[in-house]
């Protein structure tokens, strides 16, 4: 995997350089150099994610106290997995307090 398909899974998420590489678990070099092939989660993340519409994603990542975004924070992939099957099933649904 190459350093331009990490730099499609941020923009098309929205991540921060930081939240990437928490991600990713590499360093700065290790991504700048591109030298990702022994890491699959770039591509799975990229298949997992295709089709829904950026703007949806980015919103749905930090809703409902950002839950999608710490999944992918603590390397929880199967959870996030299912997470994106609810949002494809389910489409975005915020929850908060809401006032009278």
């Amino acid at each position: 995997m190459t350093s331009t398909a990490a730099a499609v899974l941020q923009e098309r998420l929205g991540l921060s350089e930081d939240e990437l590489l928490q991600i990713l678990d590499v360093d700065p070099l290790t991504l700048l150099g591109g030298e990702l092939g022994h890491r699959p989660e770039v591509g799975i993340l990229l298949a997992l994610t295709d089709g829904i519409d950026t703007a949806v994603l980015r919103r749905w990542l930090r809703a409902n106290d950002g839950r999608p975004l710490r999944l992918l924070l603590a390397r929880d992939f199967a959870a996030f997995e299912d997470a994106v099957e609810d949002l494809r099933e389910r489409g975005l649904i915020l929850r908060g307090g809401g006032g009278a």
